[in-house]
């Protein structure tokens, strides 16, 4: 009899053991902040997801729970160019290894080339998921190439004129000067 896994309280190490596979389309509207970045922009986007758990054996002989994720979404987001909607195509592939204690997972983490976690019998797969998305977003989004044309100037029409017209500082302290001696 196979065991049933649910992505919102995982057993990691029965799932490892047992070689589970999940994966699953949630919707962007359950990822609170996923949304946030979406900017209240077409929220029927989905996020698709596989996770598959298997045991390895260590360095040291010993069985390591190992969890190996895949995640894509297109992620509705402001254009930081023209300041309209672009979706943004955001994926992540993760290797994650699991330890029995957050204590170890802190110490072996930093030396280990992938992520080290403290397993749980209830790990939230999902909210992982989306810890990964969020790391994985472009710090700016833009368009490769804007459907509107974009003023790339920040300088006004009168710009020239205005700036013909400055006095010079030295030249008004001289009329004070000057206005002084009379």
């Amino acid at each position: 009899m196979s065991q049933e896994f649910f992505a919102d309280r995982l057993d990691i190490k029965a799932f490892a053991k047992s070689q589970g596979a999940l994966s699953g389309e949630t919707p962007l509207s359950g990822f609170d902040r996923l949304m946030a970045e979406a900017h209240g922009l077409n929220l029927s986007h989905q996020v698709a997801w596989t996770a598959q758990g298997e045991m390895l054996t260590g360095a040291g002989g010993s069985e390591q729970c190992w969890l190996h994720v895949q995640a894509s979404l297109s992620l509705p987001q402001i254009c930081q160019r023209c300041l309209s909607g672009v979706d943004t195509e955001v994926t992540v592939a993760r290797d994650f290894r699991f330890v029995a204690t957050e204590a170890q997972a802190e110490a072996e983490d930093e030396e280990a080339e992938e992520d080290v976690l403290a397993w749980s019998k209830s790990f939230d797969l999902l909210a992982l998921i989306e810890d990964e998305l969020l790391m994985a977003m472009p710090l700016v989004p833009v368009h490769e190439v804007c459907p509107t044309v974009v003023k790339m100037s920040a300088q006004d029409e009168n710009f020239e004129s205005i700036e013909g017209e400055k006095l010079n500082p030295f030249a008004v302290l001289a009329s004070f000067k000057a206005d002084k001696s009379k």
